[in-house]
């Protein structure tokens, strides 16, 4: 990653979200930044995480969700604004991914992202530094809790069900008990993490897109593990097996050792839990 592309991408993205309710593909995408095709393909996959099609069709359908709660439109028409032919067709991917089909999502009247605009501001001076001990871990402040928003709404795709006020003062909570963990790049959140003691549970952990290469959910760990929470097993819980919205968080997971627990549900939404033995841990 260098900044020409990072500055590419950000093109990429502005480009995509004044078009939202035309028809956008890659090849459009380039032509309009003058980049190749194959270059804007890797440097954007490799920075958002996923292609240029998945983005727009998940930024389509944020945009939809947000229209079947808070406007009439009929829902052929809000199909129709989000690039699909027929209702059917938006009805089955919208349910693939918000795990129920739009005329119950719009009778819910709850509003949540499945894709939030991708956004590249910042100097990210230590993306390009050689240090190899450069993350510091410590407890977030509520002074963080700007930086820390502005991550949360990055990696908006491993989140399902975020409202954004009701969780902005369950970090507050977290941050009075010490179990909030927290590391910028200079004003920049790159790496968060809850957690919770007395289980032993991830409750979430977000790392900035541009880092993800950098052993930042590592780190993590290793501060939870060896410092925080010492006598029980490490659990998270993440997405099912197949699920459409999902854009590596349960690789990721597998990645740091953490095995299959058991399904759950969540605020409504199929997850699994992942449990890290101590063994395991201790090996890492």
């Amino acid at each position: 990653m260098n900044p020409k592309s990072i500055t590419k991408i950000s093109a990429a993205i502005q480009f995509i979200e004044t078009h939202l309710t035309e028809k956008i593909d890659l090849e459009r995408v380039a032509e309009a930044i003058h980049y190749s095709k194959y270059h804007l393909h890797r440097a954007f996959t490799n920075t958002v995480g996923f292609t240029i099609h998945d983005y727009v069709q998940r930024r389509q359908l944020t945009e939809a969700a947000k229209l079947l709660v808070f406007s009439e439109k009929p829902i052929i028409e809000i199909a129709i604004m989000a690039g699909y032919e027929t209702q059917q067709s938006f009805t089955n991917i919208f349910t693939a991914m918000y795990k129920q089909p739009p005329n119950q999502y719009r009778e819910n009247e709850k509003f949540y992202p499945l894709q939030l605009k991708f956004r590249l501001e910042g100097e990210y001076e230590m993306l390009f530094s050689k240090k190899t001990d450069k993350w510091m871990i410590h407890f977030a402040t509520e002074d963080d809790i700007p930086s820390w928003m502005d991550l949360v709404r990055l990696v908006i795709d491993g989140f399902p069900h975020l409202q954004e006020d009701e969780y902005i003062l369950e970090l507050k909570g977290y941050i009075k008990s010490k179990q909030a963990l927290i590391t910028k790049d200079n004003s920049i959140a790159v790496g968060i993490m809850l957690f919770t003691y007395e289980t032993g549970s991830i409750d979430f952990m977000g790392t900035h897109p541009l880092y993800r290469n950098n052993g930042i959910p590592k780190v993590f760990l290793y501060k939870v593990m060896g410092e925080m929470i010492r006598e029980k097993e490490i659990s998270i819980t993440t997405y099912r097996e197949g699920d459409k919205a999902d854009t590596g968080h349960r690789k990721l997971i597998q990645e740091l050792g953490f095995a299959e627990g058991e399904l759950l549900t969540e605020f409504g939404y199929p997850t699994q839990r992942f449990i890290l033995p101590r063994e395991v841990s201790h090996e890492s």
